[in-house]
Parts: C-alpha cells; sequence; structure tokens
C-alpha cells in the first residue's frame, strides 16, 4: 500500500567515530532504516577517523542485513562533526537528507511524518524528543521544539530552536547557508541562523519523534573555558552577520556565557528548569 511521502527518494547522513557504542549504533541504525513506515533510500555512513574493531563489525553487520544501500565514506584523521557532515552530505545522491546520531533512536513513523511536511515546501523540519538516559523505556525529559516559522526565528535569537539529531532538510537549502562551519559544540545552531536569516522556509513538527540518548558527561561538555570561546565566537558571528541585534548580543553573551562557568551541578539545574521547559519527572 502506498504511504504519503514514499515517492520523494532521500538519504540518511549517519556520522560514526572511534568512541560510539557498537550496540548504541546498531540500535540507531535498525531504528532509522529497517523498522521505518518510510525508509530512506540509502544511508551515508560517515567514519570519521579510525574505528576500533567492535564499532567496524557492527558496521559491518548492519550494512550486510540493511534494507537500503549503504554508502560508506571514511575519512582517515578525524577531522570533528562539521567537517563529517560536510563531507557526508557531498557524498548524499539526494536533495532531501536526513540527520541521525549514532547513539540515538528513530521511532518508527519519523520519516513518513517529516517527509509529509518536506512535501508541502518545507526547506527543513526538525521534531521534538524523548531523552532517556540507559533505558531507553525510561524517558526522562521531552523537548518540545517551537513551532511555526515566527515562533523559531524570534527563538533562534537567544537559543537552537532545532534538535539537531532530529531534522531533516534540503542540502540546496544548507549548501545555500554555506554549510557546516565548526564552531565548538554548535556547528548545528550556526547553520541553523544562517539558514532562517537566508529565508529557508523552516518548522518543527512538536511531537517526540526521536529518543535521545543523554550521556555521562553531557552537562559538563557544555561548561568551560574552551566552551566559553566558542560562545564567544558563535555570538560574533550572529551579530557580524546582522541575526542577532547589539542588545542581543549582550543578553546571550552575559546569561549563556555565564552558563558556562557555572558547576556541573547548576548547570544541570538551570538547563532543566530554563531550557529543557518540556521536563518530565522519571517514571517505572
Amino acid at each position: 500500500m502506498s504511504r504519503e511521502g514514499e515517492n520523494t527518494p532521500f538519504s540518511l547522513l549517519l556520522p560514526v567515530y572511534g568512541k560510539d557504542n557498537p550496540e548504541h549504533f546498531r540500535r540507531a541504525f535498525t531504528s532509522s532504516v529497517n523498522t521505518q513506515t518510510v525508509p530512506p533510500s540509502e544511508v551515508v555512513l560517515v567514519e570519521d577517523g579510525q574505528l576500533p574493531a567492535s564499532l567496524a563489525s557492527a558496521i559491518t553487520d548492519v550494512v550486510s542485513s540493511s534494507k537500503v544501500p549503504v554508502r560508506i565514506v571514511r575519512i582517515s584523521d578525524r577531522g570533528g562533526l562539521a567537517n563529517a557532515l560536510t563531507v557526508g552530505l557531498d557524498a548524499c545522491s539526494n536533495d532531501v537528507v536526513a540527520r541521525m546520531d549514532a547513539d540515538d533512536i528513530s521511532l518508527p513513523d519519523r520519516f513518513e511524518r517529516q517527509l509529509e511536511r518536506m512535501r508541502a515546501g518545507l526547506d527543513m523540519v526538525g521534531t521534538g524528543m524523548f531523552e532517556f538516559a540507559d533505558d531507553s523505556s525510561i524517558v526522562i525529559g521531552r523537548r518540545t521544539p517551537p513551532i511555526g516559522s515566527e515562533a523559531i526565528a524570534a527563538y533562534a535569537r537567544f537559543h537552537d530552536p532545532f534538535n539537531h539529531p532530529t531534522v531533516m532538510y534540503r542540502r540546496e537549502a544548507v549548501l545555500a547557508a554555506g554549510g557546516y562551519e565548526e564552531i565548538g559544540l554548535m556547528e548545528d545552531y550556526w547553520l541553523f541562523a544562517r539558514m532562517i536569516h537566508s529565508g529557508a522556509r523552516v518548522d518543527n513538527i512538536p511531537d517526540p519523534l526521536v529518543m535521545y540518548r543523554v550521556g555521562a558527561g553531557a552537562y559538563a561538555r557544555r561548561g568551560g573555558v574552551k566552551q566559553f570561546q566558542a560562545e564567544w565566537s558563535l555570538q560574533r558571528a550572529l551579530r557580524r552577520s546582522g541575526f542577532t541585534s547589539r542588545l542581543q548580543f549582550a543578553r546571550n553573551i552575559t546569561v549563556r556565557g555565564l552558563y558556562r562557568f557555572v558547576p556541573v551541578a547548576v548547570r544541570k539545574t538551570l538547563y532543566r528548569s530554563i531550557i529543557h521547559r518540556n521536563f518530565l519527572d522519571r517514571t517505572s
């Protein structure tokens, strides 16, 4: 039986690197390919640097059982996520591309629902996410993104309006905005701001269509001098591009900058109470 979106070919872009967990990767791949109501037309798997034997074996296994063609792109020396995604985008055969990380889980109707929105004329559509730690049956949080182009543009002046592992976009729109550029852990925010600023048609599906794994050290990685320097670079870039005003720049540096230096426990609390507004209590 024909489903909405079946006739729109799209690529799944999935980067992996040496520290990815092989079992997490297997589940990420299977959930995004073999169990989707509308699977991708191809998978572009980017190996960012040398991989351990266990991860290489997992890749061999999923490729052999994949229901769709898998194109493996190997980068000899790890160059980071922005570089891996740039190389991967160049290898995608289709203009429509879905992103996926190697430790998350796609819910079965994710791509079907996103393709419906893309076919309506969007250049990018993200979704909400459930958060989990070790057991995906125990939801510890929910991220609901802003909905509608005006709300997204307003929200983007202070915070990333998309959950990066959930997005589906048109490669043409990504490249028109300049593609991925390395800015700490915020290459996605910088890209999305430029896409919005250049007039890309964007929206979010509020429903969680991805299970996002919150790994150990997630909040520690958001702090420190290096991340403050990345924040400073991002905010200056946003200001230079005209995306933010002087007042917004000052606010962002004050609030987001100070956030990088508070203790990890405080940072986690602030994230949950302010940014992560739709946090759900742990349930059994």
